[in-house]
């Protein structure tokens, strides 16, 4: 009978009232860049995994990690009034 269980909530799982509030959306909205220039970064990343990185390569994996940083930065330098506190307190 464990499997009822986990059927259950596998369709609770999709439920209306789990969806992201308004809030959560705005925070993954101002942290968007910061997502997008790590995916940059493990791309670049990920290209040198089967082979030697070239000079090319070198400068890619750079270049991605300081727009990374520089989104980071970016993020932490908004008013702080704005970005939510660690470990979810208001």
């Amino acid at each position: 009978m464990d499997h009822i269980a986990t059927v259950q909530d596998a369709a609770i799982a999709f439920a209306d009232w789990i969806e992201p509030t308004p809030a959560e959306l705005d925070a993954i909205e101002r942290e968007m860049p910061v997502i997008v220039a790590d995916v940059e970064l493990l791309d670049a990343q990920i290209m040198t995994l089967d082979r030697t990185p070239t000079e090319l390569d070198a400068r890619r994996i750079r270049r991605a990690r300081r727009r990374a940083l520089a989104a980071r930065v970016a993020l932490l330098n908004q008013t702080p009034g704005t970005l939510p506190l660690p470990g979810g307190a208001a």
